[in-house]
């Protein structure tokens, strides 16, 4: 059984190999930067998902005001498949809706066929809009 709970600092390394181990790490952001700058900004909504006490899941939700976003959804590969990234994902749109969130959105590589079904699965379908992006801060 999933409990899912928020992410203690505690959970960093753990947390940081899950989503190494899934592929969501990239060398241009520093996943430890990531998560300091998520806990000084709604870090209620950092949560991690545990089976027996161990961490096998993980999800940031934010809201800014105009719509929600999810990043580092991640979950153990060899506990996939058992409807924890859908109950993390209930979750996170749960409290986002508790905020006033209208609508939630997220960003998922063109290469990552499985991420896309699953998103889709949830009721997800792709926006016609292009992402861009810009470097504030240098992760290097």
């Amino acid at each position: 059984m999933l409990t899912i709970r928020p992410f203690h600092l505690t959970d960093e390394s753990v947390v940081v190999d899950l989503w190494k181990r899934v592929g969501l790490t990239r060398p241009w952001n520093d996943p430890h930067k990531d998560i300091l700058r998520k806990l000084t900004v709604q870090s209620e909504g950092f949560l991690v998902g545990e089976v027996e006490g161990r961490i096998v899941a993980s999800v940031m939700a934010g809201y800014e005001g105009h719509r929600g976003w999810i990043n580092y959804l991640a979950v153990d590969p060899d506990c996939q498949k058992l409807g924890y990234g859908r109950a993390l994902m209930a979750h996170a749109e749960h409290w986002l809706l508790a905020q006033g969130c209208p609508k939630v959105s997220l960003q998922i590589r063109k290469d990552n066929l499985e991420a896309i079904a699953f998103y889709a699965h949830l009721g997800f379908t792709e926006d016609a809009a292009v992402s861009l992006g810009k470097r504030l801060i240098s992760d290097e």
